[in-house]
């Protein structure tokens, strides 16, 4: 599958009230916690969509209050994973 372009007409655009080089930027990261608020998308993924690094994107879902997709079963993994290394 190939990259994919969504058309944004122009005044939707100019009505955004963004500077011109922060709309692609915005939009991205509008549709990455978008998708990963559906759960379509999971957290790397959706980071990656935004551009940005795991830190920042934790940080913008916090910021938002957007509860992360982390169950007991994912904590309890986690934690036998950990234990496996000590």
């Amino acid at each position: 599958m190939s990259d994919v372009t969504i058309r944004v007409p122009q005044d939707i655009v100019q009505a955004l009230r963004l500077p011109p080089d922060a709309v692609q930027t915005e939009l991205q990261r509008e549709l990455a916690v978008a998708l990963y608020q559906r759960g379509i998308l999971s957290s790397g993924k959706a980071a990656a969509l935004a551009g940005m690094n795991r830190w920042e994107w934790e940080e913008l879902l916090g910021s938002r209050k957007i509860p992360r997709h982390y169950s007991e079963e994912d904590l309890d993994q986690d934690i036998a994973y950990a234990a496996r290394g000590q």
